[in-house]
C-alpha cells in the first residue's frame, strides 16, 4: 500500500511540474533561509557555555541615566573591585582585569620580535578560579601573586617560544618594550569551545607598575569609569543575586558624587550573567573584530526566517486547496473502493513531505549562496561544516515535519473531505468554497510583502539622511593615525612637523582623538553661579592649537588658547547654554572648577555633532594637552588632504614612508574621518541590507504563489476567455478581467500594510535624535512597486492565455 501511495504521490507531481516547482522554490527559499538563521543563532547561542560554574558567574558593569539620555559601560570604577574582595555575603570569588597594551614582545628562543601583540589583560590568580582554563604547565594556586609574571596560552606560548613543550617554557622570560622582562609561570590551553574570552597573556596586576601604568589598577577614584577595567564575580548560589544586587546599590549610593543628584543624574553598578555577554550590546564584548553578536538582529533574523517559511506554506496551501478540483474524482472514487478519510489525509501529508524533502535538498544548495548574501551577519567562525552537528540535523527534521503539517494538514483534510456521489456527478464540486481563505493567505502574503517593501525603502532613506548630514565640522579629506604604543611626545611633535612639509597636505594637528569618536574622555566640571555649584559631566576634546581650524569649527566668542599645555577651556554653546547663559559672549571670562582648580573658559565654540546622529549633542570642552606633566595626551595626528582623491594614495604612502622612518616597529595604519562617522551606523547599514534581501526573497515567495494562482484561474477559465474572445473581447479588457480580482487583493494588503509599515518605522525612528520624515512617498514608492511587480507577473500568465487560439480554448473541457 505504502509502495501504491508513493506511486501516485510521484505521478501527481510529475503531471502538475509548474506548481509543484513553485512549491517547492517558495519552500526552499523559506527553508534555506530558517536553516542559515538557525545556525547563526544556534552559533551564537553557543558561547562560554562550557564553564562548569557559568550559571553562578556574573560581570559587573555600570549604568548611567541623565536627563537626557541612558548610557552603559562593561567597565566600573577601579575601587569597586577592591571593595568586592574584601568580602561581601553572597560572593564566593572575585576577580579583577585590565586591558593592557605592549608595543613589541621578543623572546631570545623565537630570535624574532612581535609588533603589537594583542588581547593582553593585567589580572590575578582568581581569574583562573572563576574561568576554566586547563593548565599544560604551572598552578593557577600561585599563579600572578608577584610583579612580572605572564600566563600564556599554548597559542602564544608556540609564537613566543616554537617547539618548545609548555613545561620548558616555565621560568622563559618574555620582554616586553625593549625594558619589561616578565616571567612566563604558566601555559593555559586555548579554549576549544566559541567564547568571548579571547586573551592570549595574562600578566599580574603589579606588572602595571613596570609598564608606567600603576594610576591604572591603583586608581582610587569612584566617579572615573574605564571600559577596560572589569569586574566578574561567581557568586556561592544564584539565590544571593538579589543581596549581592542590593550591595552593590548601597557602594554605587554611598560613593555617588554630590553633585549627580542635583543634576538628575543615577550610577547604578549592574550584574551581568556570563550568557548575556555574547549578545547584549549595551556593554559589548572584548573581541574587536567586525562581528558582533547582538539579540536585535538575531530577533530580526528570526522574524525573517518565520515570516519567509509562513509564506512558503502559504503558497502551498493556497495552491492544493486550488487544485482540488482536478483530483475530485480519484478521491471519489478512492473513497468509493472503500478508502478511509484518515488513510486519505495520511496520502496528501506523504505527498507534502515529498515536496518538502525536495525543497530541503534544494534549500541545502541555497543555504551556500544565502551564507553569501547574509555574509554581514555571518560570525567569522560559521561555515556549512556546522550542518552536520546533531543539533542542528535533529532541529532540521524537526522542522521539515513541522512545515508538512504545517503545508499538508489543511489542504489532506479538504481534498479527503469530499462527498464520492456528489464528486462523481460533478456536483457541488470542491474548493469552490474555500476561494475566501485563499483570498485571505493571499492578502497576508501581501501585507508581508509591503511592509518589507516600505521599510527596506524608509530605513535606505534614514540611513542615507544620516550619512549627508552636515556634523557640524568638516569630515571630508581628514585622515589620522595613532601613536599609542610610543610615550616619546617629541617624536610625535618632529613627526607632525615633518607631515607640515608634504606638498598635498594643508594642514596638521596633533591631539587625541578626532571631534566625534566612540572613544571619548569625561570630566566632572563644576562651575559656581549666583552661590549655587553647576556640576556636568563634560566630554574633554584634546587638541593642539591647529585643532579647531583643522576641523573647521568655528568659534562664536571668545579667542584660542594662549597655547598647547595651558588650562583654558573653550567650551561649545550647549555647555553655555547650560551654565546659564542667554548669549555666547557672557560665559568668556568665567571659571571652571575641575581637579580642584579654577581655570578660565576662553571661548564659545559652535555645537556640531560628537557621535551618532542617534545622540543629542553632549556638553563638551576644546582643551590642550594639560596633563603632560603626568602623562601627553596628544597621542593622535590629524591631517587634511589637498587635491582629488586619486592622488591621496600617493600622499598616503609618503606618509607611510616618514612613519617608518620615526616608527620603524610599529605598524602603520590610519583611518579617514569620512570612515570613522559611517562606522557610526553599522548597525542601520546592516538593517537596511537585511531589509533588501528579506524584502527581495518575500516579494519573490508571494509573486510565485500569485503566478500559481493565476495559472489556476486562467486554466478554469479557458473555455469563458475563448468565447469572450469570440464576442470581440479586446486583449486589454481580458487581461484586465483576468488581473482585476488579484489587483483588489493586493490594494487590500497595501490599505493593511501600510499603517501597520507607519507605527513600526515611527517606534524605529523615536530611537535617533536625528531623523528624516516619515514622508508619504515612501508608502506610495512601496505601494506602486509592489503593484507593478505583481501586474508584471500576472500579465506573463493572462496575456498568453488570452491569445490562445478560441477554436482550442472552446475545445477545452
Amino acid at each position: 500500500m505504502f509502495r501504491n501511495y508513493l506511486k501516485i504521490a510521484f505521478r501527481n507531481l510529475w503531471n502538475n511540474k509548474a506548481f509543484s516547482i513553485i512549491n517547492i522554490i517558495g519552500l526552499s527559499i523559506g527553508l534555506s533561509a530558517s536553516f542559515v538563521i538557525g545556525a547563526i543563532i544556534y552559533y551564537d547561542l553557543t558561547f562560554d557555555k562550557f564553564h562548569p560554574d557559568g550559571k553562578r558567574i556574573y560581570r559587573v558593569t555600570t549604568d548611567f541615566k541623565t536627563p537626557e539620555a541612558e548610557f552603559h559601560n562593561r567597565g566600573v570604577a577601579v575601587p569597586l573591585g577592591k571593595a568586592l574582595k574584601e568580602g561581601v555575603t553572597g560572593i564566593e570569588l572575585t576577580s579583577t582585569f585590565f586591558s593592557a597594551y605592549a608595543q613589541k614582545a621578543r623572546s631570545k628562543d623565537a630570535d624574532k620580535v612581535f609588533r603589537n601583540p594583542r588581547n593582553q589583560i593585567y589580572t590575578d590568580k582568581e581569574y583562573f578560579q572563576i574561568f576554566s582554563y586547563e593548565w599544560l604547565a604551572g598552578a593557577p594556586e600561585v599563579a600572578l601573586s608577584n610583579p612580572n609574571e605572564v600566563v600564556l596560552t599554548d597559542r602564544r606560548a608556540g609564537r613566543y617560544f616554537p617547539g618548545m613543550h609548555p613545561q620548558e617554557i616555565m621560568g622563559k622570560t618574555v620582554l616586553y618594550n625593549d625594558s619589561v622582562p616578565v616571567r612566563v609561570v604558566g601555559v593555559v590551553s586555548n579554549f576549544k569551545d566559541q567564547s568571548d574570552f579571547i586573551f592570549q597573556e595574562f600578566l599580574s596586576l603589579k606588572t602595571a607598575h613596570s609598564f608606567g601604568q600603576k594610576n591604572l589598577i591603583d586608581n582610587d577614584e569612584w566617579n572615573s569609569t574605564n571600559s577596560g577595567s572589569q569586574v566578574f564575580v561567581r557568586l556561592v548560589d544564584n539565590n544571593a543575586l538579589g543581596n549581592v544586587q542590593r550591595h552593590l546599590d548601597r557602594l554605587s549610593k554611598e560613593n555617588e558624587d554630590d553633585g549627580m543628584h542635583d543634576r538628575g543624574e543615577t550610577r547604578n553598578f549592574h550584574l551581568q550573567p556570563l550568557s548575556d555577554i555574547h549578545l547584549n550590546s549595551d556593554y559589548m564584548v572584548f573581541d574587536q573584530s567586525e562581528y558582533r553578536g547582538s539579540k536585535t538582529v538575531l530577533k530580526n533574523l528570526t522574524f525573517v526566517a518565520l515570516f519567509l517559511l509562513l509564506l512558503g506554506c502559504i503558497n502551498f496551501i493556497n495552491l492544493n486547496t486550488a487544485q482540488a478540483t482536478k483530483r475530485s474524482k480519484e478521491i471519489g472514487i478512492r473513497k468509493t473502493l472503500g478508502s478511509s478519510r484518515k488513510r486519505l489525509v495520511f496520502q496528501f501529508l506523504g505527498e507534502t513531505f515529498l515536496l518538502t524533502g525536495a525543497a530541503a535538498i534544494v534549500s541545502l544548495f541555497l543555504s551556500s549562496r544565502l551564507l553569501l548574501l547574509f555574509n554581514e551577519f555571518i560570525p567569522p567562525g560559521l561555515n556549512l561544516g556546522l550542518f552536520s552537528s546533531p543539533i542542528i540535523v535533529g532541529c532540521i527534521i524537526l522542522l521539515l515535519g513541522v512545515i508538512t503539517l504545517l503545508s499538508g494538514f489543511y489542504p489532506a483534510l479538504v481534498l479527503s473531505h469530499f462527498k464520492p456521489v456528489s464528486v462523481l456527478k460533478n456536483q457541488g464540486l470542491p474548493g469552490t468554497g474555500k476561494s475566501t481563505l485563499r483570498k485571505y493567505l493571499t492578502v497576508f502574503q501581501f501585507v508581508i510583502a509591503q511592509i518589507f517593501v516600505v521599510a527596506t525603502i524608509l530605513v535606505g532613506k534614514q540611513l542615507n539622511f544620516l550619512m549627508n548630514k552636515d556634523m557640524g565640522f568638516k569630515t571630508e579629506a581628514i585622515a589620522y593615525m595613532g601613536t599609542w604604543n610610543d610615550p616619546d611626545l617629541n617624536k610625535r611633535l618632529n613627526f607632525a612637523e615633518e607631515l607640515k612639509s608634504f606638498q598635498l597636505i594643508s594642514q596638521v594637528s596633533l591631539g587625541w582623538n578626532p571631534p566625534a569618536s566612540s572613544n571619548m574622555r569625561t570630566a566632572d566640571i563644576s562651575y559656581t553661579n549666583k552661590g549655587r555649584d553647576i556640576l556636568t559631566s563634560v566630554q574633554l576634546l584634546f587638541g593642539d592649537l591647529n585643532y579647531r581650524e583643522l576641523f573647521d569649527i568655528k568659534l562664536l566668542a571668545g579667542r584660542e588658547r594662549l597655547n598647547d599645555t595651558i588650562k583654558e577651556y573653550v567650551i561649545n554653546e550647549t555647555y553655555s547654554k547650560m551654565l546659564g547663559f542667554e548669549h555666547p559672549w557672557e560665559a568668556i571670562g568665567e571659571s571652571l572648577r575641575m581637579d580642584n582648580e579654577l581655570n578660565p573658559i576662553v571661548g564659545v565654540m559652535e555645537d556640531f555633532n560628537q557621535g551618532s546622529l542617534r545622540f543629542g549633542i553632549r556638553p563638551m570642552a576644546l582643551v590642550g594637552d594639560m596633563y603632560r606633566n603626568d602623562f601627553s595626551l596628544f597621542e593622535i595626528v590629524h591631517f587634511s588632504l589637498l587635491g582629488s582623491s586619486e592622488n591621496w594614495p600617493t600622499i598616503i604612502a609618503e606618509v607611510e614612508e616618514k612613519w617608518k622612518t620615526v616608527y620603524p616597529e610599529m605598524d602603520f595604519e590610519f583611518r579617514f574621518m569620512d570612515d570613522t562617522i559611517k562606522k557610526f551606523y553599522e548597525q542601520e547599514r546592516r538593517a537596511s541590507m537585511l531589509l533588501k534581501w528579506s524584502a527581495g526573497l518575500a516579494i519573490l515567495i508571494s509573486c510565485l504563489g500569485l503566478l500559481g494562482l493565476v495559472i489556476h484561474t486562467t486554466e478554469r477559465r479557458t473555455k469563458e476567455i475563448g468565447i469572450r474572445k469570440v464576442l470581440g473581447a479586446t486583449l486589454a479588457q481580458l487581461n484586465l478581467l483576468l488581473c482585476k480580482e488579484f489587483l483588489v487583493l493586493i490594494g487590500i494588503a497595501f490599505v493593511i500594510a501600510a499603517p501597520i509599515a507607519w507605527w513600526g518605522l515611527d517606534y524605529w525612528l523615536q530611537g535617533f535624535a536625528y531623523k528624516t520624515v516619515l514622508s508619504w512617498w515612501v508608502f506610495f514608492l512601496g505601494g506602486i512597486t509592489m503593484l507593478f511587480i505583481a501586474m508584471a507577473i500576472i500579465s506573463i500568465r493572462t496575456i498568453a492565455a488570452a491569445n490562445t487560439d478560441p477554436v482550442k480554448s472552446l475545445r477545452t473541457e
